[in-house]
């Protein structure tokens, strides 16, 4: 399981966490942050970095909702997208996705 990134993130996209990701896992939409769980090492590098406290390591993820909203971010198409992002293999080469899941949007709007 890997590390989540909650509803704290939400219109906070200050990128600490990216800048100490090693193996580059976390992207961003238009309004938050997703880690990937695929791409993941689980290494807690960017737990600390946080500036907002929204990032929770595998172990105190009790509520499925964020850890289901992530993985969706990856594995499902996004709204106004055809495909699914997938595993592209690191956020640098793919700058912002530009989109968040329904959730999120739902979220963000209030």
């Amino acid at each position: 399981m890997a590390y989540v990134i909650n509803e704290k993130c939400i219109n906070e996209l200050d990128g600490s966490c990216v800048d100490v990701c090693p193996v580059d896992c976390i992207y961003e939409g238009l309004t938050k942050r997703y880690i990937n769980p695929n791409e993941c090492i689980e290494c807690a590098a960017c737990l600390t970095e946080c500036p907002v406290s929204a990032i929770m390591a595998p172990k105190d993820i009790m509520d499925p909702t964020w850890r289901d909203d992530s993985a969706a971010f990856f594995a499902l198409p996004l709204p106004g997208r055809d495909e699914a992002l997938g595993d592209p293999g690191g956020s640098i080469g793919l700058g912002s996705v530009g989109v968040d899941t329904t959730l999120v949007t739902s979220l963000a709007d209030k």
